[in-house]
């Protein structure tokens, strides 16, 4: 894997993220604000807002395998911190609270612990496909601009980020030729829709406030999934950053249809 285009990639990314206008003119029936606020409030701890860092009990094995690879996670988590400031100046901007605890949180970071660093990448890696499908929604649905323009931030960052795990599994050959790749691949969907219901459950409320609905969540979730398991079947052992991720300034988001 091409660790230096990975570093170049998250150290521009760093420019041109222009805040949105937190000061704005709030213009949304309080119907739709309760659930969306308390999404939002939920949504900042798991996304950065928890422990910014790899926490499996063996971490370090994957950290420290080079000196790139550590700066690498730490420019990712950082983005992830970033993430978690953005959605504590949307519940600010709402009148919410910052919370600091939540049940699927504590089980989320419990599993990541226990199972292992490659479990923990592999579910990381999980949470930020279906969160892609949630972000979108929320951006397309938004009533609020601000709000609108903070998903496009993220999604910008996400996108990086679905690129950089893809690259990394494709560099370490997976999935397996044959029966082995075939039983990862059915795993990894399994787990990806089942990241994408919990997400489902704890976020419905707001979604469908906004005008979302459950098909078209899970058609979000259904389109990550399989791009990203067809993707890496096309990638390259020694590729680097794709062309899609490589100038972050000029990203073009695709909107969901």
């Amino acid at each position: 894997m091409n660790c230096a285009s990975w570093i170049e990639h998250f150290t521009r990314n760093k420019q041109n993220r222009p805040e949105p206008d937190w000061a704005a003119l709030i213009n949304v029936p309080p119907a739709v604000l309760k659930p969306m606020l308390r999404s939002v409030e939920q949504f900042r701890l798991g996304d950065g807002g928890g422990p910014a860092s790899l926490i499996a009990y063996n971490a370090e094995s994957f950290r420290s395998r080079t000196a790139e690879m550590r700066k690498i996670v730490d420019l990712w988590f950082a983005e992830e911190a970033e993430h978690a400031r953005l959605l504590g100046c949307a519940v600010k901007r709402f009148g919410g609270r910052i919370i600091t605890s939540h049940w699927s949180f504590m089980a989320f970071c419990f599993c990541r612990r226990v199972l292992g660093v490659k479990f923990e990448l592999q579910v990381l890696t999980l949470t930020e496909l279906v969160s892609t499908a949630y972000y979108r929604l929320l951006r397309n649905h938004s009533p609020d601009g601000p709000l609108a323009a903070m998903c496009e931030l993220i999604l910008r960052d996400e996108s990086g980020h679905v690129a950089f795990q893809r690259d990394r599994l494709a560099a370490a050959g997976c999935p397996r030729p044959e029966l082995r790749g075939l039983l990862w691949r059915i795993q990894f969907l399994l787990l990806g829709y089942a990241a994408g219901t919990m997400l489902w459950i704890n976020h419905a409320p707001c979604l469908k406030a906004i005008g979302g609905s459950r098909g078209e969540f899970y058609s979000g979730v259904t389109r990550q999934l399989m791009r990203f398991v067809r993707s890496l079947r096309r990638v390259p052992k020694t590729a680097g950053v794709p062309a899609l991720w490589a100038k972050p300034a000029n990203l073009q988001l695709e909107r969901a249809n």
